[in-house]
């Protein structure tokens, strides 16, 4: 990614913790063998550098696009993480069944509901990721952590806080998006189908919440977002739309602060290997290509997303499936139902799409987001960048 700095040919050397700038020159010979051994990284914008108005306009439009990108492997993803077949389907093969049986628009299923949803959380996530970074990093500096620790720790933290501030909005959105999504899917009537279809979408509230779970509910047919909202209520009140809203934080809170920390440690060993720099000048005697810059930020978020898809997985079936049930569940039972479906194996269904679905949208997401905060500074201080 090209910015303004490297365009003039010139590597502006910051700390790993991109708010703080280092001294032209260094005071003492202790300070100059503690700055030889600092990592330096092409500088950042910061929050305080951010047209606001135009970072958040620009921003809805970019991962607007994003979004419509990737959303068909979250429809794939979804599928298999409620289906209680074996998990031996192919992302490939299961892809093609819907192509043939429902066309292009069944991997865009519910897309509408979710892009309308997610241009607020994305607003919050942003604003969030950005003051806490900013914040917690110059504090973490002046309470004389390091500057790596200092980077790390803003960044895994930030991400927590942008994440859980995030699913006040994202929570209901995945809810009515993800029925969509699967509506129509075979395998979603077979998770349903074990007793009666007693349980229709405007009579379950009828049934008493204990007795819900002794019938079985075939995914009711919806007309829309706003049908799907309307039946959700009408069923199970607002706390519905909000059905695995405490998996969702325990599941994207820590993910969040994985993926930002991963990506840091990442990008400054990835910086540290190539040899960009260690040493106390304004300026490093060789700047790095865009294609570097563009390619180590690639690196380092496919990395990233691919740690965080491997780890947090089995947390992402347990909540999805919490959502899709039209009959609640408790955590216990849905991890119960899981296992007898497949064994431990069957909490990591869906790893295939999620996996290359976290690596290359962290891909195009970070690079995006770098773009997009060059591309919001201050007019008054966009040539200091």
């Amino acid at each position: 990614m090209e910015t303004a700095g490297i365009r003039r040919g010139v590597f502006l050397c910051t700390k790993v913790f991109q708010n703080a700038a280092i001294p032209k020159a260094a005071d003492s010979a202790e300070d100059l063998a503690k700055a030889s051994r600092e990592l330096y990284l092409p500088a950042d914008v910061h929050w305080d550098m951010l047209d606001k108005s135009k970072f958040f306009i620009l921003g809805a439009a970019l991962f607007s696009g994003v979004s419509a990108t990737f959303y068909p492997v979250m429809v794939l993803k979804t599928r298999q993480q409620v289906s209680s077949l074996p998990s031996s389907i192919s992302s490939f093969k299961l892809c093609g069944r819907i192509l043939q049986h429902e066309g292009l628009r069944g991997l865009y299923r519910g897309f509408s509901t979710s892009l309308l949803g997610t241009i607020p959380a994305r607003v919050l996530y942003m604003s969030t990721l950005e003051i806490t970074k900013s914040i917690l990093g110059e504090t973490a500096l002046s309470l004389g952590f390091s500057a790596s620790m200092a980077a790390t720790s803003a960044n895994a933290v930030g991400g927590l806080a942008a994440s859980v501030a995030a699913q006040l909005v994202w929570t209901p959105v995945d809810v009515i998006s993800q029925r969509l999504m699967v509506q129509g899917n075979k395998a979603v009537n077979d998770l349903h189908s074990e007793k009666s279809e007693l349980c229709k979408c405007r009579d379950m509230r009828k049934i008493h919440v204990s007795e819900r779970r002794n019938y079985g509910c075939k995914s009711p047919n919806y007309k829309g977002g706003l049908d799907a909202l309307r039946c959700i209520i009408q069923r199970d009140g607002w706390r519905g739309l909000y059905r695995g809203f405490g998996m969702s934080i325990i599941t994207y809170a820590p993910s969040n602060a994985l993926w930002w920390g991963s990506y840091c440690v990442a990008q400054r060993t990835m910086w540290g290997s190539l040899g960009y720099c260690k040493n106390a000048a304004r300026e490093c005697s060789v700047s790095p290509t865009p294609s570097l810059v563009f390619g180590v930020q690639s690196v380092s978020a496919a990395c990233a997303g691919g740690v965080t898809a491997l780890l947090t997985t089995p947390l992402d079936t347990i909540k999805t499936r919490l959502q899709v049930e039209n009959t609640p569940l408790t955590t216990r039972e849905t991890i119960g139902r899981l296992i007898k479906e497949g064994g431990w194996r069957a909490c990591y269904k869906g790893l295939g799409p999620r996996w290359s679905m976290m690596a290359m949208s962290a891909v195009t997401m970070i690079t995006t987001y770098e773009f997009l905060k060059r591309s919001s500074t201050k007019q008054d201080i966009r040539t200091d960048i």
